[in-house]
């Protein structure tokens, strides 16, 4: 197993100069990312209802879990002990790890997975979502939060966030962070800025120390997180600040795009920060994973995205197809024999129709969701491949273009 990790690029959106889209590839202990690629989310070193061995077959590249979630179940030390994440969930292939600054956020506020807000709704500081309870409070030095699991208390620092995330062994970590809401004041978003810069050079030095002391284990990359909200200025100086950085000697293996996003700027967004980012590193774009957003964060120069959606919205009976997403449950598929997609090539559209599913999803079987889940995750996993090969083709625009103009975010029956 290979202890090196890098990133070369491959190729650019060649139509329009302008145009920040690139492919290339992430070399980690693990194995090789051909980017741009989707990273389905296996928060607790599970992709919900799915065999790790079928998440292989379906062609994912790797797999990103979450340090908060582990260090409260089963705990970090037990995967250390097992010889890391990889070996844990017998998944041979990269890892990634959220480093928790978001779930700092949803605790905090009480919003859970949503990421994309209005801007424009309101802005206060004290913001806590209705009927929630604050579970997590912020300060210079760290956070100390509530388990969501028993009610005990915790307190992660930048660098007790290294050390759980060295101690689960994903191949790629991210540095600790404070992920702000868009209803947050500017105010606020200045001092949390300067706040997760700091926290960053924190993290760059215990990563470093803990690169040496582990020194019989594969490297870890770390990618720095930036934050700025809605805003130019700070999203652009994030990006130079942590562009930047070195700290005892080192600096970031690449990039993080984090925060909660205004949806309807997300390219202008991403594109502000990686005008900014060395080109040379990769850069991942933290929980967007809709098919309309992936090519404006491809277009835009992301290399890398993760999502929980896939898997959340199959829950629902919600799939993907490349004219849109409809709910399998519904009345008008009782008796459609026919597949979710006759041009997919995933297991669930080989072996089962509509008309199955329905009968799962209404008598709530278990299998609903595994055959509902392995079909999005294939969709979206195979709809940023066809994006990556259209980049090397030389006809993205034209690729989006026509994609966008069958595609219905939610498709009638």
């Amino acid at each position: 197993m290979s202890t090196s990790f890098g990133f070369r690029i491959t190729s650019e959106i060649a139509e329009d100069g302008g145009r920040l889209g690139r492919t290339g590839v992430i070399t980690t202990p693990h194995g090789e990312i051909k980017t741009p690629a989707f990273i389905p989310v296996g928060t607790k070193a599970t992709v919900k209802s799915v065999l790790p061995e079928s998440m292989n077959d379906l062609g994912a590249q790797a797999i990103l879990a979450n340090a908060y979630h582990l260090y409260l179940q089963p705990g970090h030390e037990t995967l250390d002990a097992a010889g890391g994440l990889s070996q844990f969930m017998n998944w041979q292939k990269p890892t990634f790890t959220d480093s928790g600054g978001f779930q700092v956020m949803s605790l905090g506020v009480g919003f859970k997975k949503v990421i994309a807000m209005d801007a424009e709704t309101f802005h206060a500081d004290d913001v806590i979502a209705d009927k929630k309870e604050r579970l997590a409070h912020v300060d210079d030095d760290g956070v100390t939060f509530k388990s969501h699991l028993d009610g005990s208390m915790h307190r992660f620092t930048p660098e007790i966030s290294m050390q759980v995330q060295h101690s689960i062994g994903a191949d790629i970590m991210f540095a600790f962070d404070e992920c702000t809401t868009l209803h947050n004041t500017r105010r606020y978003q200045e001092r949390s800025l300067e706040r997760t810069r700091l926290w960053a050079e924190r993290c760059l030095v215990e990563h470093n120390q803990l690169t040496r002391d582990r020194a019989d284990k594969p490297y870890q990359a770390l990618f720095g997180v930036l934050q700025g909200a809605q805003y130019e200025d700070l999203r652009r100086k994030a990006a130079q600040d942590l562009g930047s950085m070195v700290a005892d000697g080192i600096s970031f293996d690449g990039f993080g795009i984090g925060g909660a996003l205004d949806k309807a700027n997300l390219g202008t967004i991403v594109r502000w920060v990686n005008e900014e980012l060395p080109r040379e590193k990769p850069r991942h774009l933290l929980g967007i994973g809709e098919p309309t957003d992936l090519f404006v964060g491809v277009e835009n120069g992301a290399d890398t995205f993760d999502c929980v959606a896939p898997s959340r919205e199959a829950r629902t009976s919600a799939v993907y197809t490349d004219k849109g997403r409809f709910n399998v449950s519904g009345g008008a598929y009782r008796k459609d024999f026919t597949t979710i997609d006759e041009t997919c090539g995933c297991y669930t559209c080989a072996h089962y129709s509509k008309a199955y599913l329905n009968h799962l999803f209404r008598g709530k079987e278990i299998l609903a969701a595994t055959l509902a889940t392995i079909h999005n995750e294939y969709y979206i996993i195979n709809l940023v491949d066809r994006m990556r090969q259209a980049i090397d083709r030389g006809d993205f625009l034209e690729f989006k273009k026509d994609f966008l103009g069958n595609y219905k975010v939610n498709q009638s029956a």
